[in-house]
């Protein structure tokens, strides 16, 4: 799917959030990524083959 130089990561890579955005839609709170990943705003993930990666934002500490 990536037609960039140097690619895209692939949607199996560990790094594979750092793809390009092709379409973004902030108010629905989801991108779609050069490598068929579909992201969420709360770093969920959708896969092309249909897996689901939950969400893994960090936790904040508390004081």
């Amino acid at each position: 799917m990536c037609q960039h130089t140097p690619r895209c990561p692939s949607a199996d890579s560990p790094d594979r959030e750092a793809a390009a955005v092709l379409v973004a839609y902030p108010e629905q709170g989801w991108s779609l990524l050069c490598n068929a990943l579909v992201l969420f705003e709360d770093t969920g993930e959708l896969l092309p083959d249909g897996q689901i990666i939950t969400p893994h934002r960090p936790l904040v500490a508390t004081a």
